[in-house]
């Protein structure tokens, strides 16, 4: 995996069975992501079983399993190389975690892939995902047709599924200039690696030079410093040291800085990276550092370090975007659930649902509706029962975004519009 390379964090997103398994296995076994000995040994299976060339079939099920079992596959196989960028793929089996997973900062993902069957079309499913995709800031598409095979590799159905997606990004403002379509199927590897002779009548992209052909995400190191506080340890002849992740900007020796809300200050006397002194740090780097004149109490994990002449904002209330992904009843005013942002949960109560937005044209529905429940999106207000730093998403986005949860669940993720400060 070669780190100097830019990386792209990339979702797979879709019905679930549309088959985005499948084309998660067929992009790690095609860019050699498989470790080798795994192949072999599903080789050697499959010849014992006279199935020889279902070493493919084979990494497939054995993922499929995997996943049945429960077991989160361990992470070196949800990475790949193509010759531009090494993505990580923020892969998501169910709506749920692909909820979770597209808001928890560490896996925005930069762009997506959106893989609709061919011989289904556009299910419930695909239009709640790129409504989400849209809500959560990805502006940029590449649908898979998938299942090809099933169809015969007909241009015609090709064609009916492109006018169907085409229509559903109409309705979340998805410019459909925005989008590439791709016949592929990623159970035979039509259209993923090499181009397919089953589709002589396509002459675009294929899958992988599509996803060479993305553009690079800008690291956000020109904007002003965001580092949310994970953990805050003391450390003999040091003293007290911050621990997280940059999220944007940078972090300098002598930068003056103030961590929010705890509201107190100083200069940065080192950072530590990798168990070395390093004069800075920038977007994605997780360091430890100390200021001077700061306590172990004066800060806690939650708190969002940035420069002392521009601090991080602190919000009395904020408006937010929310898409209710599950709730066993409804939501009014008044709701008082937990908000995860970036390092911080912190009880915020709903004061008013302002507006109820249509989750297919994000036109608004109502105005001031009583309730929402699972499936609406709405713009409400929130007030945070106690000091949270939050940023709106349109000016920094990795800390404009939020998940809820209750009851040990995450009942609805959104994005914030705006921040009242105190």
């Amino acid at each position: 995996m070669s780190e100097d390379k830019p990386h792209q964090n990339l979702a797979i997103i879709g019905h679930v069975d549309h088959g985005k398994s499948t084309l998660v296995g067929r992009l790690l076994y095609e860019t050699g992501s498989v470790p080798e000995h795994v192949i072999e040994q599903h080789k050697e299976e499959a010849e014992e079983k006279g199935k020889g060339g279902f070493e493919f079939a084979y990494v497939m099920d054995n993922l499929a399993e995997e996943r049945e079992r429960g077991v989160t596959i361990d992470i070196a196989h949800q990475e790949f190389d193509t010759d531009d960028y090494y993505f990580t793929i923020v892969d998501c089996p169910g709506h749920r975690d692909f909820v979770k997973n597209m808001i928890t900062g560490a896996s925005q993902a930069d762009n997506a892939v959106l893989v609709v069957a061919a011989d289904d079309g556009v299910a419930p499913q695909t239009q709640e995902h790129v409504f989400l995709a849209r809500t959560l800031g990805i502006d940029e598409l590449i649908v898979g047709v998938n299942k090809m095979d099933i169809v015969d590799y007909e241009e015609s159905k090709f064609n009916e599924v492109v006018a169907e997606v085409e229509e559903l990004l109409k309705q979340v403002q998805f410019g459909t200039e925005d989008a590439s379509f791709i016949p592929i199927s990623a159970f035979e590897g039509d259209n993923i690696a090499e181009e397919s002779d089953n589709t002589d009548w396509y002459d675009g992209e294929i899958l992988l030079e599509a996803l060479n052909g993305l553009e690079e995400p800008e690291p956000p190191t020109n904007a002003d410093l965001r580092l949310p506080i994970q953990d805050v340890y003391t450390i003999s002849g040091i003293g007290t040291v911050p621990v997280g992740r940059i999220e944007t900007g940078t972090l300098n020796t002598g930068d003056n800085v103030s961590f929010q809300p705890s509201d107190v200050g100083g200069e940065v006397k080192t950072i530590e990276m990798h168990h070395e002194e390093v004069p800075k740090a920038e977007p994605g780097d997780n360091v430890g550092f100390n200021v001077r004149g700061i306590g172990k109490d004066d800060i806690r994990r939650g708190d969002v370090c940035g420069p002392a002449d521009d601090p991080p904002s602190v919000a009395e209330t904020f408006q937010a975007q929310i898409v209710v992904m599950q709730h066993p009843s409804v939501i009014t005013d008044g709701y008082t659930p937990v908000f995860h942002a970036h390092t911080a949960q912190v009880a915020c109560t709903i004061e008013s649902i302002d507006k109820k937005m249509d989750p297919s044209s994000g036109e608004v529905a109502e105005e001031n509706p009583d309730f929402i429940q699972s499936g609406d999106a709405a713009v409400v207000t929130v007030r945070p029962q106690k000091p949270l730093s939050i940023e709106p998403s349109s000016e920094i986005p990795e800390l404009g975004s939020f998940a809820i949860r209750d009851m040990g669940q995450t009942i609805a993720a959104g994005k914030v519009l705006s921040v009242n400060e105190p």
